[in-house]
């Protein structure tokens, strides 16, 4: 369950008695709910066992229905062997001496509908303002472990744009997994040992000479460059008899920094880059072996080394050294997740996209056969593709890479508050059609500026309130914040921390951005309805002062939700 950050909702002042508020959010009703439940039940002579640790309550789409509801009379009614309405109204009579709550009807089979006090939603706002910051973090996570690896792009050529989804995508994950309090380390894997890097430094050289390109080899403009920053660095290098190795090595490290400043230029920045060759070079592939071979999981046939996966429902058991003495892209896997369990990570967390959608039933297996619980130290997400279009159109290849568009393509094409917005506001299990006429209108239609023009929006009032020496004070009077505007702007902020802790819970950071465009949306049609600075010379009136409060708070929330998604909040647009 998340956990608001506790706050004076009114500043004590020299001599005064402070003035306590009843803060209800969703998480407190619920709790609120459970202790009247368990209260009824106690006095009715019912089990109060059958009650469960948790409960939620929603919020109705009908406003008339009041402010939240509840369904936990009909989840428990048949284990105490009475009518879900007769449950229900045993727990709203306990629930109406509740403070903060203003009335409780049980309504249809036995819905409980509840009513809040205008102060006790009201004081939401000065919990927000007063967090700061921290406003949304919460514990749900606390004590967990992860180890998330994504984009992970071979070193052969820029990143294209399924991995920029996993970048977007990947980095908003974990700064909601740190706000709900987990232990996060993200990775990249840096696969420089294989048949593919052969393929590479063949295309350079190639390329240097003026050749053309190999078979199985890499084109585009990029190569090129690559090659003649090579022999600018290493002139005579055509002549040398290292020349693979130098090409090798050095074309590496160039794609490589060309590869870690284009995220940079995306807000990306991982904090460990793991090379797959210091796997070799430290006979990590070997440890993993003998690691497996103790746990009585590989055999040998036709000459090559195996892992029985098909113990743990893998369709094939899999080689892990051939019959050459070559080791396997997938020995290379093993050795890398058990190295990132040896570092201390309860849970290896790895996104992948959509055509590794095979690679799931191995990787379980292979933790599996280490003695791990799959369910437990593994998770494999899948991401699904992203079509780029212009002019309802697909967008052409890039000019550079020759063979797809490239995350500097999409920074060019719409920025990278809208390229990161844009890519983290799906689910990653579909796929996107990404218009790039539209997220680069200043227009409503346009959802990463329609939320970034609120927080504008807000910024300029608080501006023009300052400007007309006008403050909201140390403390407001809550219940004067009772216009149905002003009610649903407040129970939308409250619900804040839980939508971060669920997009955690789930791994669905888009949660957040739905969740930032309907904050932005309830915001408008508040300023819609609801003055908040006096027009020419009428009174700043104590009403004024606690509507400064609600929208110092949603300015709050809605730059925590967009540094969730590693979106910048502009002042001014």
């Amino acid at each position: 369950m998340s956990r608001l950050v506790d706050a004076p909702s009114r500043a004590e002042a020299p001599g005064e008695r402070p003035v306590t508020m009843a803060c209800v959010t969703p998480e407190t009703l619920a709790d609120k709910v459970l202790t009247a439940a368990d209260a009824a039940f106690s006095t009715a002579g019912l089990d109060t066992g059958v009650l469960p640790e948790t409960t939620s309550v929603e919020r109705p789409r009908n406003p008339e229905h009041g402010d939240y509801a509840s369904n936990l009379s009909l989840q428990v009614a048949k284990r105490v062997g009475r009518p879900p309405r007769e449950v229900a109204e045993l727990i709203a009579a306990r629930l109406r001496e509740v403070p903060g709550v203003a009335g409780v009807d049980v309504a249809g089979p036995g819905f409980l509908n509840i009513r809040l006090a205008a102060d006790a939603t009201g004081v939401i706002a000065g919990q927000v303002v007063a967090a700061g910051d921290a406003y949304g973090h919460n514990d749900s996570m606390a004590g967990h472990r992860l180890n998330l690896e994504f984009v992970s792009a071979n070193p052969v050529g820029p990143v294209h744009i399924g991995s920029v989804r996993w970048a977007a995508v990947g980095d908003a994950l974990a700064r909601v997994l740190r706000a709900s309090g987990a232990d996060v380390a993200t990775e990249y894997y840096f696969n420089d040992a294989g048949v593919q890097i052969d393929h590479f430094t063949a295309s350079l050289l190639a390329a240097a000479k003026g050749e053309p390109t190999p078979e199985n080899g890499y084109v585009g403009g990029y190569i090129t460059d690559l090659a003649r920053q090579v022999v600018a660095d290493h002139p005579g290098v055509l002549e040398s008899p290292d020349a693979s190795e130098v090409f090798r090595t050095e074309g590496i490290a160039l794609m490589f920094a060309e590869i870690r400043e284009s995220l940079a230029r995306f807000g990306v920045h991982f904090d460990v880059y793991f090379n797959e060759k210091d796997l070799h070079d430290r006979g990590e592939l070997d440890a993993a072996l003998q690691r497996l071979r103790d746990q009585g999981r590989v055999f040998e046939a036709d000459g090559a080394t195996w892992l029985r996966t098909t113990d743990f429902g893998d369709d094939k058991d899999r080689v892990l050294r051939k019959s050459d003495g070559q080791w396997t892209y997938f020995a290379a896997d093993c050795a890398y997740y058990l190295d990132k369990r040896q570092r201390g990570f309860d849970r290896v967390v790895i996104m992948l996209g959509a055509d590794h959608h095979g690679y799931i039933g191995r990787m379980r297996a292979m933790a599996a056969c280490f003695g791990d619980d799959p369910q437990t130290h593994l998770e494999i997400l899948i991401g699904q593709m992203v079509n780029l279009l212009r002019d309802g159109e697909p967008v052409k290849m890039s000019k550079r890479a020759g063979t797809f568009v490239t995350l500097d393509d999409l920074v060019e094409a719409i920025g990278a508050d809208a390229g990161r917005y844009a890519l983290a506001r799906y689910s990653s299990d579909s796929t996107i059609d990404l218009d790039l006429d539209l997220w680069t209108k200043a227009s409503s239609e346009n959802p990463v500026y329609y939320v970034q023009y609120a927080y504008s929006r807000i910024s300029s009032l608080l501006r023009n309130a300052a400007e007309l020496g006008l403050s909201r004070g140390d403390d407001y009077d809550a219940s004067l914040l009772s216009h149905p505007r002003e009610s649903d702007l407040l129970k939308q902020l409250a619900e804040f921390p839980a939508v971060v802790a669920a997009a955690a819970e789930l791994r669905e950071p888009h949660r957040i951005a739905r969740y930032a465009e309907d904050l932005a949306g309830t915001y408008h049609r508040f300023y819609e309805a609801c003055r908040v600075l006096p027009r020419g010379d009428d009174e700043f009136t104590a009403t004024g002062a606690a509507r400064l409060w609600a929208v110092e708070a949603t300015r709050v929330v809605l730059a925590n939700a967009l540094g969730l998604l590693g979106v910048s909040a502009p002042e001014k647009m």
